[in-house]
């Protein structure tokens, strides 16, 4: 795709004779016999330069040539990774083939549950892990959501700068996937990182003593960074733009309303996110919680921007009625200038004005809602409860549950702002980043460094708000936000049922199991609930 998207620009851009294209200079076609030159018929090669004068635009662009080279350079390294995962990819294929004793064609019809099993029963049997006799689940999922974890751990407890109050706009979340790889080549992976390989933190970020010293030395790192980020902004921006523009372009021409869809925000995938969570695992659970959040979302309307909506619907309709009623009726009328441009953009129109009218069957239940979409994604600030026909809660959740639009925007606007935060926002950041990981990082035999919040260690990084007195020791700087080490474990537990937990945890899980059991005894019949009335049967009627 970017050697296409970079090829054919740089055809449009130097290999088309516009003026052709667009009959603004007549072209004279000549026949054989003397027949009198066909001035009105332009086909398509006539509008494309000859080779030669298309290579001599190119030459005598500074700028062309330019891009060319650095989108080349930026082509060359992306082959040699390509190449690097293609080793590694054939290499995982050899494993589950020989090792686990499960074909490439059969592949698809084991449940990761079953692919994990096979794998510990292996360790027993060969010991590929030579520190530690057995492997558990939680060390397999260490080992894959390394990373992952520390980043999911430090959103919880808001140590990244992504939060931002604007003037007009107000609170606002910027986290894109520009950002978020900067984020990971500073901290994992880059040159300079804090760690200094895949499963294991530098000596000095462990010493309390080299704090200073090394926040010094990151926080130079984040601003070298930035305004490395700041010179290729150019070319990344340029990148984005045709990129953008070739994806969307078809798609917002056939359904424009598809740019009203919503999806979940790159923030809230990791607020959302449990600690030692697959990546296929917190899909099916975002995607179950996907149609009640749309509910809940579209739950809140505008009066005033609905009234104005059917108008404007209204009069783009009609003239696109007539407009359309009169090609049919001569289709000569598609031959003058603009009508079909005049046709496209009244059919935009209606349909968007559309999506802004509200179904007139929909009910008005949003704390019902909002309870059906915290079943799913298992997380919801206090201040939510008994608040969720508020304009400030729905505010919060399109932080976590945004529209397209706003997704393609802010990916559009990562190359100028991603360098401003590493500049300005995220050296501020860098003493209490090396702090935590410091205080947040445990070394397990066998596995590697980790985040301790990743062992589900209730003990140490519980709520006491989740758990009874004396069953934590944690102080508001070690417990996870929003019980999350709690949620996590309870997660965790279900998905893996064969796994052990430590002692505290289980005498939590426990203690939640027989307080489920009391509820669940103690809560009146589905039908006495159903009974209650028609809004009650409306929300429980639809799937669970």
């Amino acid at each position: 795709q970017f050697l296409f998207v970079v090829t054919f620009t740089t055809f449009l851009l130097c290999c088309v004779d516009y003026d052709v294209l667009f009959a603004n200079r007549p072209l004279n076609h000549s026949h054989a016999g003397g027949a009198a030159p066909d001035r009105s018929k332009v086909t398509l090669p006539d509008a494309l330069l000859p080779a030669p004068q298309c290579a001599q635009r190119i030459r005598a662009s500074g700028w062309i040539i330019f891009l060319l080279v650095m989108a080349a350079a930026f082509w060359l390294y992306r082959l040699v990774k390509v190449l690097c995962s293609l080793l590694g990819y054939w290499e995982i294929r050899t494993f589950y083939v020989k090792a686990l004793n499960i074909p490439s064609e059969g592949l698809c019809n084991y449940s990761w549950q079953e692919v994990q099993a096979r794998l510990i029963s292996l360790q027993r049997r060969q010991q590929m892990c030579v520190h530690k006799r057995e492997l558990t689940e939680l060390d397999i999922y260490h080992r894959i959501l390394r990373f992952k974890n520390y980043t999911v751990a430090m959103v919880n407890k808001s140590l990244l700068p992504v939060h931002f109050r604007l003037p007009l706009l107000g609170p606002v979340v910027f986290l894109t996937q520009g950002l978020k790889y900067n984020l990971e080549l500073l901290l994992f992976w880059g040159p300079g990182s804090l760690f200094q390989n895949k499963w294991s933190l530098r000596p000095q970020c462990k010493r309390a003593g080299a704090r200073r010293e090394l926040a010094q030395r990151l926080a130079r790192a984040m601003v070298l960074l930035g305004l490395a980020n700041l010179l290729l902004c150019p070319c990344v921006l340029v990148w984005q733009l045709l990129y953008a523009f070739f994806s969307y372009a078809e798609v917002i021409k056939r359904e424009p309303g598809s740019l009203g869809a919503r999806r979940w925000s790159l923030y809230g995938r990791h607020y959302l996110r449990h600690f030692n969570e697959l990546n296929h695992e917190l899909q099916a659970r975002l995607s179950r919680g996907y149609k009640p959040a749309t509910k809940y979302m579209n739950s809140f309307t505008s009066p005033l921007l609905t009234v104005l909506a059917k108008n404007v619907g209204f009069f783009a309709g009609s003239i696109l009625a007539v407009l359309i009623a009169l090609t049919v009726y001569d289709e000569d009328v598609l031959t003058v200038q603009h009508i079909l441009t005049a046709i496209t953009l009244l059919g935009l129109l209606v349909t968007l004005a559309r999506s802004f009218i509200p179904d007139e069957h929909t009910v008005w239940c949003p704390e019902q809602l909002l309870q059906r979409v915290l079943a799913h994604v298992h997380y919801m600030p206090d201040h939510w409860q008994g608040n969720a026909s508020r304009p400030e809660t729905r505010g919060e959740m399109a932080q976590l549950f945004q529209y397209k639009a706003v997704f393609i925007l802010e990916e559009l606007l990562s190359p100028i702002l991603t360098p401003l935060i590493l500049i300005f926002a995220l050296p501020a950041r860098a003493l209490d980043i090396v702090d935590f990981f410091r205080n947040f990082t445990v070394e397990v035999v066998g596995v590697g460094d980790i985040c301790s919040f990743a062992q589900l260690d209730v003990r140490n990084h519980g709520n006491p708000q989740w758990l009874s007195a004396g069953q934590t020791e944690a102080s508001v700087y070690q417990q996870a936000e929003n019980g999350k080490t709690e949620l996590s474990l309870m997660h965790f537990a279900i998905t893996n049922p064969r796994w052990q937990p430590p002692p505290p945890s289980e005498l939590f899980l426990s203690q939640l199991k027989e307080k489920v059991q009391q509820d669940a005894a103690a809560a009146p019949p589905a039908q006495r609930i159903l009974a209650e009335g028609p809004l009650g049967a409306s929300v429980f009627s639809e799937d669970s």
